[in-house]
């Protein structure tokens, strides 16, 4: 009779208890998957150099006695930056002109003597042998005269070339040599930039040279591919701002680096007022291709694992769905689903890392911004 008494107690005690309440909806946000026409674009490490780098060196040998202009100011072309002791080429020039004027008096003196004795000989007046060497005399001295002309013109140009001047327009650097110093064919005493335009090399991959080569032309994933030559250049200076010139490509490098596995391409900037110089670093951007009708999400609602892309897809009736998705291009902070997603699809943006596959959620919508810069 107790065990019976015990049982209804026990039961009744059961049945008084509540049932445990069902966990509350994890609450994320979510974002819906857009679809429309976005720019592929290129991001790469420049180097900006001289469009044209002169090295500034003497073609003679001589003390250098004077510099003539102003450590990076901008010089003309044939302006003279250097002044080397012209004295001993002055006197081998004066030396030249005297040895001319010899040779010129020798010839003038074989000329009269052809010219006098030309009618002489054919009076038999004198030996026919006379002429002859006088004759010869006569092309002898020309001559003579012709290499000492050349003998002044040189000394005239080595006396010229005491004046170093620059050999193109552009911004001079720091003399290297002081004045004082004995230079010669090979010193160099500065180098001259030539900076508006300036030249900007940076390198691409070997595929993407390849679908540049082909000109426009449908790409992957349906984007309208572009070539090199219509590149419009974006450079980023080494400070983050944008520099407000475009630039465009002018040439290819003749061939790939088998290091890298890239080809440099050079391109030109406009340089008003020289603030780009030789050696800065930055980034050039450029649209390389149009992907049209691209899907895109914000890069936070994508997760790697082991090399492979999920994300977490929530369904019409708040329940989540862990997908693997083919990733394309980024685009500012989106990023382009190949596959695995449609247009219009809600994502998780918050709180995908606490989702399962499965899970009931409690979505709110967030905005987001087509172009990427959320």
């Amino acid at each position: 009779m107790a065990v019976v008494t015990l049982f209804v107690v026990t039961l009744s005690g059961c049945k008084g208890r509540a049932p445990a309440a069902a966990p509350p909806a994890l609450s994320v946000q979510v974002v819906k998957a857009v679809q429309q026409d976005v720019p592929v674009y290129g991001d790469w490490i420049a180097t900006l150099d001289g469009y044209v780098n002169a090295q500034i060196q003497p073609e003679v040998t001589g003390y250098l006695i004077k510099q003539l202009y102003r450590e990076g100011s901008y010089v003309h072309k044939d302006q003279v930056l250097f002044q080397i002791d012209p004295q001993t080429f002055q006197a081998n020039l004066d030396q030249a002109k005297a040895q001319l004027a010899q040779a010129q008096a020798h010839l003038a003196l074989a000329e009269i003597n052809v010219k006098r004795d030309t009618p002489l000989v054919q009076q038999r007046a004198i030996a026919q042998s006379q002429l002859d060497s006088e004759t010869a005399d006569e092309r002898q001295s020309r001559a003579a005269v012709q290499a000492t002309e050349a003998a002044v013109e040189t000394a005239q140009i080595s006396l010229n070339f005491t004046h170093v001047r620059s050999l193109t327009d552009g911004i001079a650097g720091i003399a290297t040599t002081q004045v004082g110093n004995l230079v010669a064919p090979g010193t160099t005493l500065t180098a001259v930039s030539k900076v508006d335009p300036i030249k900007v090399y940076f390198a691409i991959s070997e595929q993407e040279y390849m679908r540049f080569s082909r000109g426009p032309q449908k790409g992957s994933g349906d984007g309208a591919q572009t070539s090199t030559k219509a590149l419009e250049l974006q450079l980023e200076l080494s400070d983050g701002t944008k520099y407000p010139h475009k630039g465009k490509v002018i040439f290819t490098d003749r061939q790939v680096d088998t290091q890298t596995g890239t080809i440099r391409l050079v391109a030109a900037f406009p340089n008003p007022g020289n603030l780009l110089r030789p050696g800065q670093f930055g980034r050039v951007h450029a649209a390389t291709a149009i992907n049209r009708s691209a899907i895109l999400v914000p890069q936070r609602c994508v997760t790697e694992l082991q090399g492979t892309y999920q994300i977490a897809v929530v369904d019409g009736s708040n329940k989540v769905s862990i997908r693997k998705v083919k990733v394309g291009e980024r685009v500012g902070s989106l990023w382009i689903i190949e596959s695995g997603l449609n247009a219009g699809e809600q994502v998780v943006s918050e709180g995908n890392a606490k989702v399962q596959d499965g899970m009931a959620v409690s979505p709110t919508v967030a905005k987001m911004q087509a172009e990427g810069n959320e």
